[in-house]
């Protein structure tokens, strides 16, 4: 690679990354062909985290007060990464809810999965890896929607 090229992907991605916050995107992914043996495929994501604080005001009556104090344990187990019967993402993709297009989802909330039974898919690098329930029980919560891109680690059900 020589340096001039190096220099125009850089600049490429660049402009990419600039594209995506002047659009308020969220993710954005561009191939570029030049030639039959050479492509650039570029991958530009960011994450905004949003972060709610709940606080009392100064001169509050003491019931006033202990309301925030009862929303603040609420906010925490609102968090679904932290949830006991969160299933994480093992790997970067995207998501699919069901096996083909048109086909039923494999889950939905309030449905009971066995230990083992496909949850959803994500494909990665081509490959669709069909991800299992780690335990048996009822589907709370569906964190991710069909056709959506997930990091690892990213929680996609709760079940308990």
């Amino acid at each position: 690679m020589t340096k001039k090229t190096r220099d125009e992907d850089v600049a490429f991605i660049q402009a990419l990354a600039e594209l995506l916050k002047q659009n308020e995107l969220t993710e954005l992914e561009v191939t570029r062909e030049f030639g039959e043996d050479d492509s650039l495929s570029v991958r530009v994501s960011r994450v905004s985290n949003v972060v709610t604080q709940i606080a009392a005001p100064v001169a509050a009556a003491p019931i006033a007060a202990s309301a925030p104090a009862a929303a603040a344990p609420a906010a925490v187990q609102s968090d679904p990464s932290s949830h006991p019967g969160a299933v994480p993402s093992p790997m970067v993709g995207t998501v699919y809810m069901q096996a083909e297009p048109g086909a039923p989802a494999f889950i939905s909330v309030g449905a009971t999965v066995s230990e083992g039974d496909t949850l959803l898919i994500v494909e990665a690098m081509k490959t669709m890896n069909h991800i299992p329930a780690p335990k048996s029980g009822t589907i709370k919560r569906i964190l991710v929607e069909d056709g959506a891109a997930v990091e690892f680690g990213t929680p996609l059900v709760i079940i308990e």
